[in-house]
């Protein structure tokens, strides 16, 4: 019963969805609309042709694999709608584009396995708890305050011991950028040594770095610092050494970790901010705010041709699909039901996922 009831409402917000987007007919931006492709249930992991607007169903490429974790499940789904890998949530998981592991609280062994669910590397008694960043394999240590870097063979490139518990943590360009509970910022280079001195933002009455993220040829860093007041900052590589180029208070602010991204070829950066989502602009030095109404539960991180899509919830089994035009202009909401949700783009195509399944879409222009 309780997953017939489930799938009910998962179908009913996709009907919602494709009613809006298809019945209201609205150009986002002139001459640009959202087609269905199809839907692909997670109990079944059959595909459903949505091909409304005569869509070339041969399309699709059957390489391009998207990460995914929703309702209760986790694996990877093809641009054609199938699944290479639908499996269960039963430990914690870790995924990535090419790779992904599941372990126990406690694990003795970790396995890493690719898209297709081979293995591609064992690890015994590991010192902590696996994650994946810039393609690279990582170890958090159990304390959260060491990382452990990892070379193909699972062997131990470097450690790392950080005075605190981290926070935050990101890489690019061969380089570790994470934030801690104390206030403190560490970039960290391909040999596990300070790039850096480690920096303090400092200026608010709780120092805490959280959110952290490094552009892709690691010349800029974004941060979310402090508590009362929190504050976002961009800091510039200049020579061999970073400069803060721009900061701002952010009214309100959150007590936990706090979204925060490079997106259209590290030309714009979004973050999270009270009651809303701010947009900083790397060319105009400039902010603009969009107020929401909702907790933002997944994000575009992609954000190319001049389109950027987030997922809110108003209410718990509630969820609204926005497209934001740079810089701050909400074209289009679209309310579908479910509790849990998902999001991804990839050029022209996004898949969107609620309670049982996901959804592809593109971005079509006539």
């Amino acid at each position: 019963m309780a997953k017939r009831k489930k799938r009910y409402w998962f179908i009913l917000g996709i009907l919602i969805f494709l009613a809006y987007v298809f019945a209201a007919a609205q150009p986002i931006p002139k001459e640009t609309f959202l087609t269905a492709r199809w839907l692909s249930s997670l109990e079944s992991g059959i595909p459903v042709s949505l091909d409304t607007y005569s869509l070339d169903r041969n399309s699709g490429n059957p390489d391009l694999l998207i990460p995914f974790q929703l309702g209760g499940r986790y694996g990877y789904i093809a641009d054609t709608g199938e699944f290479s890998i639908n499996q269960i949530q039963k430990n914690y998981t870790s995924i990535s584009e090419n790779f992904w592991s599941e372990y126990e609280p406690f694990p003795t062994v970790l396995e890493i396995n690719d898209t297709r669910g081979r293995k591609v590397m064992e690890i015994n008694d590991p010192d902590g708890y696996p994650f994946f960043l810039d393609d690279k394999f990582f170890l958090i240590g159990k304390g959260q305050d060491t990382v452990y870097a990892l070379d193909d063979n699972g062997n131990i490139k470097w450690v790392y011991e950080f005075p605190a518990p981290l926070t935050c943590i990101d890489a690019a360009a061969g380089f570790v950028l994470a934030g801690t509970l104390d206030g403190t910022i560490e970039l960290i280079d391909s040999d596990g040594k300070q790039f850096i001195p480690p920096y303090e933002p400092g200026g608010s009455r709780l120092a805490v770095i959280l959110g952290c993220a490094i552009s892709k040829d690691a010349s800029r860093l974004a941060i979310i610092s402090g508590i009362d007041d929190q504050r976002f900052l961009l800091l510039e590589k200049t020579g061999d050494r970073y400069r803060v180029v721009y900061h701002e208070f952010l009214s309100g602010g959150y007590r936990r970790p706090v979204n925060v991204f490079f997106i259209e070829n590290d030309s714009r950066i979004v973050f999270e901010r009270e009651n809303g989502m701010g947009i900083y602009d790397i060319a105009s030095r400039s902010t603009v705010k969009i107020d929401l109404d909702s907790r933002i539960t997944a994000y575009d991180k992609s954000g190319g041709g001049g389109l950027f899509y987030l997922i809110t919830s108003p209410e718990p089994d509630r969820k609204n699909l926005v497209a934001i035009r740079y810089p701050d202009t909400i074209i289009m909401e679209a309310p579908f039901r479910s509790v849990s949700s998902f999001l991804e783009r990839r050029g022209s195509r996004i898949f969107i996922g609620g309670d049982s399944g996901i959804v592809s879409l593109e971005l079509r222009e006539k």
